[in-house]
């Protein structure tokens, strides 16, 4: 942000998405929700405009945009209506691939990047584990050296869209944990084929954003080829840490924008329901959470955006990130919520969304980290405070 105000450029930027997503109105996403699914016509939209490869440098295909336009991008989305569901479905593609263009070989980046960025290539994303969770330094994984590669076995979690993909970035064990230095050593990074001849993935049911699946999934002897090495083995944890920030402040982002949906949808019907005479929006009871949510949000996007533009400048942005997570996901929650309430007895019906907003924006208050893990980073980072865990 040039202050406290887009840019006319990151303007055109919100203004030119929210006209692709117009055309995804709110029977669309209705209908992904009940059905599961995806919203292919969505992506492709969005990938026809080239908005998949707006974080991505101009040499490989992309836009060579910084996180503050991605950040703009995706919270437009959010905003549309499309919430989480919209969101989730290109998330992948923003950041996802930051750890391959940056640290990857000139042959991986070549052959990877430009696929994804025109949306043909599907990436699924390898990191959490059941027993490890947040403490990505004690997934069990394990990627063998062969001769010709390596060989990964192992099971992951919550590993968005992997029914669909055909590729997928996955962090493994290349040196056990008791022969190295540091627990944040001996974790390679690879970037290979999603082979269903070697991997099983299983779809999780869950609360909301039916449309984007969540799997478990299991590797069986997958063969890896020495080429789709992301950089240096051992290195793949610091390679990871490229793409959390940004992850944190579009998740941010994305639930500013959604709150902002949930709050105009109560704002409207506040004023049309008319009760005891009068519109219930003159109740204070009724405006005053509505106006607290707008105030908010309006603070939550501020840290997004201050931490977007740290990070642009190259400038450390570790605890406005986690904060902007933290605030978005907040901000987020409690607008969707005011925003059922303000219904009263037609906000838990599905005809007027805001139900499914407040299903989607617990996505933000749980992932992709904790609200207890941001403040134990903040309490230690920040104020200096022992570390509890």
């Amino acid at each position: 942000m040039s202050g406290f105000w887009l840019s006319d450029e990151q303007q055109a930027i919100f203004d030119s998405v929210a006209r692709v997503c117009a055309d995804f109105d709110a029977e669309y996403w209705r209908r992904t929700d009940d059905t599961g699914e995806f919203p292919e016509a969505f992506v492709a939209a969005m990938a026809a405009g080239g908005w998949l490869g707006t974080a991505m440098p101009t040499e490989l295909g992309g836009a060579g945009l910084g996180l503050t336009e991605a950040a703009i991008m995706m919270q437009a989305v959010a905003q549309s209506g499309a919430g989480f569901s919209g969101a989730s479905a290109l998330h992948l593609n923003i950041f996802g691939p930051m750890p391959i263009a940056k640290f990857g070989s000139e042959a991986l980046k070549a052959s990877a990047i430009p696929r994804l960025i025109s949306g043909e290539d599907k990436i699924c994303i390898g990191i959490t584990e059941p027993d490890s969770g947040l403490d990505t330094t004690s997934l069990t994984t394990r990627a063998v050296r062969t001769d010709d590669g390596y060989v990964i076995t192992g099971r992951k979690v919550w590993t968005t869209m992997a029914q669909r993909a055909n590729k997928i970035l996955i962090i493994a064990r290349t040196t056990p944990k008791d022969q190295v230095r540091k627990a944040t050593e001996g974790l390679s990074l690879f970037y290979t084929d999603f082979d269903r001849a070697k991997i099983s993935a299983t779809v999780i049911p869950k609360m909301g954003r039916k449309a984007v699946e969540s799997n478990s999934v299991f590797i069986d002897a997958l063969e890896v080829p020495a080429g789709d090495l992301i950089g240096e083995e051992g290195r793949g944890f610091y390679y990871l840490l490229e793409g959390l920030n940004p992850e944190r402040v579009l998740f941010g982002a994305e639930a500013v924008g959604l709150g902002r949906a949930a709050l105009a949808k109560a704002a409207t019907y506040a004023k049309e329901r008319i009760v005891f005479g009068r519109p219930i929006g003159q109740n204070q009871g009724v405006a005053h959470p509505l106006a607290r949510s707008w105030a908010e949000l309006e603070a939550a996007n501020l840290m997004a955006f201050k931490a977007a533009a740290l990070y642009d400048a190259g400038r450390d942005c570790g605890a406005e990130a986690n904060a902007a997570k933290y605030l978005g996901g907040e901000a987020g929650f409690n607008a969707c919520e005011a925003a059922v309430l303000a219904h009263g007895g037609m906000g838990y019906a599905k005809e007027y969304d805001v139900e499914r907003y407040f299903r989607e924006v617990m996505i933000a208050r749980i992932a992709p980290i904790s609200r207890e893990m941001v403040l134990n980073y903040i309490a230690e980072r920040v104020l200096g405070l022992p570390k509890s865990y």
